[in-house]
């Protein structure tokens, strides 16, 4: 699947736009911003970008009015598919977020529910309504919210009507926008039955339609085998700043053994997760690095390590914000992209990923491992790759059978020998081809 020799741009659009926080219902075409920066993201070396909400919503674009509708802030359906069209015509993949797991307030069904309540014929569509209860909005009703937010009314989607709405909604942002896959929000939330019915629409709409999923613990086996083809890697997320923070390399290279080490019981062989060192929920990287130098190192892990790398717009170039100042300081606007060395790196590191068999594809396997430093192997049918980390501020040499005397740093493009052993220079990453 293409998607899984991609790198993945994240746009949250509201914020990268400059949209007020509430919805003013005043139309503007601020969603063009997007079509500026196609020059940035193919010089990054991005060929798929995954679009936080872009339908109308109360504020934060998960609080979803209209799935039907672009949200009036962005734009409209005409702007947006023009946006779509110009990515496309530059090879750039397009995924939308499909948040269906709960809705908002100004929802046109649950508006309905809140005027006509028992005699509402759209009190099913919601997961438990209650008319002798009440919520903190002070509704004369009890209804179930995401997690106890009551701005985040919970669909029923054992109900086929609903199910239907939503079907017919993606097919109609398959018709307008040529997209070419959905992200789906809080899928630890969604039905297994659900997600099954979703990709076999999706199918009948889209050869090679992709489905990825936010989750965010356990096993994700369950919602892959119901049909996902990715899902956020959160354990990896933690485990690359906590082994940064601590000088621990053993901490990040502990769950990528357990997800898709060598032995029979791993969670994830040969399958695909998101890679990411943050996104519009988290604390941006350079922010949560206590060592501005490992920075460049956690996307060393996110392009080295199995899965599909996706970088946050802003985060390229070391933008700093922080979870706890609210989450409009996570996505802010800017005003035009930059590029400095960190860019670069991360251009450079896309480029050999994406025509990496080893990289996409390639097995997991652990070789050399100590606090500071970490060397593992990606291996394919055709292609051998050994990735090298040292988060340390002294240089260091590994003695071992590399297996080969001689290989190319897809990095730099430039020449390593072996013979001396594999000397890494401090705070360095390497991707070592190895010439069979």
């Amino acid at each position: 699947m293409w998607a899984f020799e991609s790198v993945f741009y994240q746009i949250y659009p509201l914020g990268f736009c400059g949209a007020p926080f509430e919805n003013d219902g005043v139309y503007e075409n601020r969603i063009k911003k997007v079509k500026d920066w196609i020059p940035h993201m193919k010089k990054l070396g991005i060929n798929a970008v995954y679009f936080s909400p872009v339908f109308e919503s109360d504020t934060h674009g998960y609080n979803t009015r209209d799935y039907n509708k672009i949200d009036t802030r962005l734009g409209n359906s005409e702007d947006f598919a023009d946006v779509c069209k110009a990515l496309h015509d530059e090879g750039i993949k397009i995924v939308l977020d499909g948040v269906f797991n709960h809705v908002g307030r100004g929802f046109w069904a649950f508006k309905d529910v809140l005027e006509k309540r028992e005699g509402s014929p759209y009190v099913s569509w919601f997961a438990r309504i209650a008319f002798d209860g009440n919520s903190n909005y002070n509704d004369g009703l009890w209804y179930e919210g995401w997690e106890g937010n009551y701005d985040l009314v919970k669909l029923n989607l054992h109900n086929p009507d609903v199910v239907g709405h939503i079907l017919e909604a993606v097919s109609g942002w398959v018709r307008d926008y040529d997209i070419d896959g959905l992200r789906l929000d809080v899928a630890y939330c969604l039905p297994e039955d659900f997600i099954r019915r979703l990709r076999e629409h999706c199918n009948s709409l889209k050869p090679d339609f992709f489905l990825g999923g936010e989750l965010l613990h356990g096993d994700y086996n369950k919602w892959l085998n119901a049909g996902l083809d990715c899902a956020t890697n959160y354990e990896c997320y933690k485990g690359i700043f906590s082994s940064m923070n601590s000088y621990n390399c053993f901490e990040i290279v502990h769950s990528l053994m357990r997800q898709f080490g060598p032995e029979n019981w791993t969670l994830y062989k040969g399958k695909h997760l998101w890679s990411f060192v943050d996104n519009h929920d988290v604390t941006r990287a350079a922010s949560i690095v206590t060592n501005e130098k490992h920075l460049p190192l956690m996307y060393g892990f996110i392009f080295g390590m199995p899965g599909i790398p996706m970088v946050y717009y802003g985060s390229e170039w070391g933008e700093k914000a922080r979870k706890e100042e609210g989450d409009p300081a996570l996505r802010k606007s800017f005003d035009e992209p930059k590029w400095n060395d960190l860019t670069e790196l991360i251009k450079n590191m896309a480029e050999a990923k994406k025509t990496s068999e080893a990289l996409n594809y390639g097995d997991f396997k652990s070789l050399i491992l100590t606090n500071k430093q970490c060397i593992f192997q990606r291996q394919s049918e055709h292609e051998r790759v050994l990735v090298a980390i040292n988060i340390d501020e002294n240089e260091y040499t590994a003695h071992f059978d590399a297996g080969c005397g001689m290989a190319t740093d897809l990095i730099t493009g430039k020449d390593f020998d072996f013979g001396g052993g594999t000397k890494l220079e401090p705070y360095s990453v390497k991707f070592l081809k190895c010439e069979r």
